[in-house]
């Protein structure tokens, strides 16, 4: 969410921005801000000028009492005012919500450096990692996995119904040596390991996600004010919800596994058998909270980090600059790292790395304290590795003629030593 004070000093600015996204039905939003936010500075005045009135009409009572005076006419419009004073604190109110419910659709000001472009197509790939593998004859992840015994589809239809499967054997350990050797990794760079809760409140979910994300995406515990995390940043920024931090607590960085829960219902769905989108998955995650003169220095930091992890797994891949219309609302600046897929014979999406800058903190109600000065901290997050994702990488990369795959070699101490997976029985 943006600062209102950018639509009553600079609605071009805020108009301007809509229309680099490509959301020009978006504008009428800006006028109805404007609207509403009119109407209720009138009434803060009103209030203000009847909170003066009922100041003086007080000392007029009182000096007409030590005159002997009559004062009955000002005693009875004393009584008046508190009343008009709570009309006008109730409209207020009701205003302030309707603003705020408005806010939340306005998108957030995107970064100058953003590339503007109406959709994924103008993406801006910015820089390309190891050599993209031709093999022959290549396998799926899915063909691999079901004719290694380590991937089952079927059995899981009975058991969960599409969009779940079951991990066995050594790709099952596979899957926690990259959550283990992830975890490390963060830690070794300062981040701190927190292990998060897998619900979270409403109040939570609508201060990270938007009312469509929420019916689309979020699976709803019934009778309780409780979700699914559908990823372990929201626990992890909900920790810090309406908190002032001070100086000497930031940066804050921190970095979580968790398993992570997905409806996954719109233009994507789920695949119908595989496990690259599925309703529940494993993820890494890290998040950073800290001044807002900082947020592009971490921004920096943050992807090179996923650069580097990367890298150590051998998994040719590169760096694409989300372009204006490819950036969700609450992004500010965002990009992703594709791994290749020989298959496909092209890229798809592994990691995704997101500047909010203060929108998601304003939502939470986020800020900092310095000197007596408070205003919004910077908040930024970053997918360390989603398991799935990466195993599709690795075992479409790694694969062998005889359908056994090839351990990355960073991987092989987190595998007690093992260095190829292969059929079994």
């Amino acid at each position: 969410m943006i600062d209102i004070k950018l639509i009553r000093e600079n609605p071009k600015l805020v108009r301007d921005n809509i229309k680099n996204k490509f959301q020009k039905d978006k504008l009428k939003l800006v006028d109805e801000v404007i609207r509403l936010d009119k109407e209720w500075r009138e009434l803060k005045y009103k209030e203000d000028s009847l909170r003066s009135s009922r100041n003086q009409v007080s000392k007029n009572i009182s000096e007409l009492k030590k005159a002997g005076k009559s004062a009955t006419v000002e005693i009875k419009k004393a009584g008046e005012i508190p009343g008009e004073i709570s009309n006008m604190q109730d409209r207020r109110k009701k205003l302030e919500e309707e603003i705020t419910e408005i806010m939340w659709k306005i998108p957030n000001i995107i970064h100058s450096s953003v590339p503007i472009g109406k959709d994924a197509t103008c993406n801006k790939v910015i820089g390309k990692y190891g050599v993209p593998k031709k093999l022959k004859d290549v396998k799926s992840h899915v063909e691999l996995g079901e004719e290694l015994g380590m991937l089952d589809f079927d059995v899981v239809a009975d058991v969960a119904g599409k969009g779940f499967y079951f991990l066995k054997g050594d790709l099952a350990l596979l899957n926690m040596a990259l959550i283990n050797y992830a975890r490390d990794f963060m830690v070794e760079k300062g981040f701190m390991y927190v292990e998060p809760p897998l619900m979270i409140r409403e109040k939570i979910l609508k201060g990270v996600y938007s009312n469509e994300e929420i019916e689309t995406m979020a699976y709803k515990v019934d009778g309780e004010d409780l979700f699914l995390i559908a990823t372990s940043e929201h626990p992890l920024i909900g920790q810090f919800i309406d908190k002032t931090l001070r100086g000497k607590e930031l940066p804050i960085l921190q970095t979580s596994y968790s398993m992570c829960f997905r409806k996954e219902i719109g233009s994507h769905g789920i695949d119908e058998k595989g496990i690259f989108r599925t309703h529940q998955f494993n993820k890494q995650e890290m998040v950073v909270v800290c001044e807002p003169g900082d947020s592009y220095k971490w921004y920096e930091k943050m992807l090179k980090y996923s650069v580097d992890l990367f890298k150590k797994l051998e998994i040719p891949f590169r760096v694409v600059e989300l372009c204006s219309g490819d950036l969700s609302d609450l992004k500010a600046k965002s990009c992703d790292l594709e791994a290749w897929s020989p298959r496909k014979n092209d890229y798809f999406e592994i990691t995704s790395l997101t500047n909010m800058e203060a929108a998601q903190a304003r939502r939470l109600g986020i800020k900092i304290e310095d000197r007596g000065n408070r205003y919004y901290a910077h908040t930024l997050n970053n997918t360390v590795i989603a398991t799935s994702r990466a195993l599709v990488a690795i075992m479409e990369n790694n694969q062998q003629k005889d359908g056994s795959i090839k351990i990355p070699k960073v991987l092989v101490p987190y595998m007690g030593g093992k260095k190829v997976i292969q059929k079994n029985w």
